[in-house]
């Protein structure tokens, strides 16, 4: 019985959440913390629970949640299957620098270590998944380790935090336990880093400004394009992290990630400087660590990062900063710029950018370079663009030009299934703004029953499925290594506009590019969740790759 007087640990899992200022928790329920969903309906009024139909698309909802508003996204599941399905959303987090903090429901103490119905040991599961991964056995702990779960995922390089708490833990009862809110410690760059900065890049004559990572905010993409300007430093950004810069500004010249071009690849190794701000500078960015070879003595590299752990851990920097990108940003703002780059190198770089930017010309009955491109036109340009993986994904990051900051939602880690529940977590956040979500065919199926979520929420967002009947980027690279010889990479599908309309959402088939504006037009005015068909065979689509380009 509970003592009136006294907090359950559910109980205190819940006020925690209230000190650190969460207003949404993405769930998929489990009698594991039927305890915390006992204390969370006490403050339905302060916390909106959003349920799912997958614990991946919960953790998916809750690290697009952590992306759009650097707070840590948050994610309840039970134990054992619903771990091991949540467990690719932290995959995401981790390798996105996003903050995210994972509860899972634990099977009781004293029956540990017999491998009980669902039991996993969650610290060793996601030791090398998460930035830090424990477990609460004792009930007065749990404000200690909730603090130390908010502090961990928000600072240094942001991340995902797991938290494995026993059923039992969960029911008992301690004294209430007052905790404060969580606090974002800053690293910033010394007036001598400044000062050599400074130097760097007056002294070159094709320097490059790198943008990527997690940690931004508007007021740091703000500060980074004045920097940007004053040196007159032609910018680009890493693989999916197109919208930290305005892709219309004229020092804006492009994406290094996967299918970059080879102008730009050539311009990179052309820089006699490359100023990384915020990106650990992955395998995706460095064209599989062969872009950078900093054996060369005329290139040099200022790596900017919050986490000192990842400065000389690939390539070793001529100045490496450790320094999050809001502080550095703000920072390298106030700099004057006694020797502005020459005009000639960052004009370049734009107008080969311009150039692939521009849709080919294409007789197909279905244009999908040209649709993506029109959006560009129809959208405003606060509206939410989402993303998973596959061929369908590089007419996005080709075609679509991204204005202002924390408009794109895809993750770096490629997963598949990642759009859907993204696109339905920015709605929730900035219900104001549009939200689009891209899909192939399999990547939709893959969360595609996120829909009943999207209906039962009455979340109007807008679902684009090209629809190949084919996992298309599987067979593009078949294509590429082992010509005509295409196997297990085609897809039986439904009819997806049915398909829409048996969850309560619209559905409609575009056949021709002609159809598609209008079609949008009526899924954006409308106050249901809307899937737009493209079916386009897997040869075509392939074809009118920009890949190809």
């Amino acid at each position: 019985m509970r003592n009136a007087s006294q907090r359950t640990g559910g109980q205190l899992v819940v006020d925690s959440l209230l000190a650190h200022g969460v207003d949404t928790v993405f769930c998929v329920p489990g009698e594991s913390y039927l305890a915390v969903l006992d204390a969370l309906k006490d403050v339905e009024d302060r916390i909106k629970v959003v349920v799912c139909r997958h614990e991946a698309s919960a953790g998916h909802m809750a690290e697009a949640y952590g992306k759009l508003t650097g707070r840590p996204g948050i994610c309840f599941v039970t134990r054992g299957p619903g771990a091991t399905h949540a467990s690719v959303a932290v995959h995401t987090a981790r390798q996105d620098s996003t903050p995210m903090i994972l509860f899972i429901g634990q099977v009781e103490r004293d029956i540990m270590d017999r491998e009980g119905f669902q039991e996993v040991d969650f610290r060793a599961m996601f030791a090398p998944l998460a930035k830090r991964a424990t477990q609460v056995d004792a009930v007065h702990r749990i404000p200690e380790y909730m603090s130390r779960a908010f502090h961990t995922a928000v600072n240094g390089r942001a991340g995902p935090v797991v938290i494995a708490m026993p059923e039992d833990t969960l029911t008992d009862q301690c004294d209430a336990i007052e905790t404060l809110s969580y606090q974002h410690a800053d690293a910033a760059p010394t007036g001598r880093a400044l000062e050599k900065l400074q130097s760097l890049i007056e002294g070159a004559e094709r320097p490059l400004l790198v943008l990527g990572g997690g940690g931004w905010n508007q007021r740091a993409c703000d500060d980074i394009r004045r920097f940007a300007e004053a040196f007159n430093l032609p910018v680009a950004v890493t693989f999916r992290r197109q919208d930290l810069f305005d892709n219309h500004h004229r020092l804006y010249c492009g994406v290094l990630g996967l299918g970059t071009s080879p102008a730009l690849l050539e311009r990179v190794r052309a820089s006699d400087l490359i100023v990384a701000v915020g990106d650990r500078l992955s395998e995706a960015a460095t064209d599989a660590y062969q872009l950078l070879d900093l054996l060369a003595p005329t290139r040099r590299l200022v790596h900017v990062h919050p986490d000192p752990n990842e400065l000389g851990r690939v390539y070793q920097a001529t100045l490496p900063i450790n320094a999050d990108v809001g502080s550095f940003s703000s920072a390298a703002a106030g700099l004057a710029a006694a020797k502005p780059t020459d005009n000639a190198w960052t004009s370049a770089l734009r107008a080969e950018y311009e150039q692939l930017t521009t849709p080919p010309a294409c007789d197909a009955a279905l244009d999908i370079s040209a649709i993506v491109a029109s959006l560009n036109e129809a959208l405003p340009s606060g509206a939410i663009i989402t993303n998973g993986a596959g061929a369908y994904a590089a007419f996005v990051h080709r075609y679509f030009q991204y204005r202002t900051y924390s408009t794109q939602l895809a993750p770096s880690s490629g997963t598949m299934g990642y759009g859907v529940p993204a696109a339905i977590a920015a709605k929730l956040v900035h219900p104001d703004r549009a939200a689009v979500c891209f899909a192939g065919d399999g990547c939709f199926l893959m969360s595609s029953q996120e829909l009943a979520t999207a209906v039962r929420y009455r979340l109007p967002v807008v679902f684009i499925v090209i629809n190949n009947e084919s996992y298309g980027s599987i067979r593009m690279h078949q294509n590429r290594r082992y010509p005509g010889r295409g196997f297990a990479t085609d897809l039986s599908n439904p009819d997806f506009v049915a398909y829409a309309k048996s969850f309560g959402a619209n559905g409609e088939l575009i056949s021709t590019t002609d159809e598609f504006a209008p079609a949008l037009d009526r899924a954006l005015a409308s106050d249901l969740p809307t899937v737009l068909e493209l079916r386009l065979g897997i040869d075509a689509m392939l074809a009118q790759s920009p890949r190809r380009r």
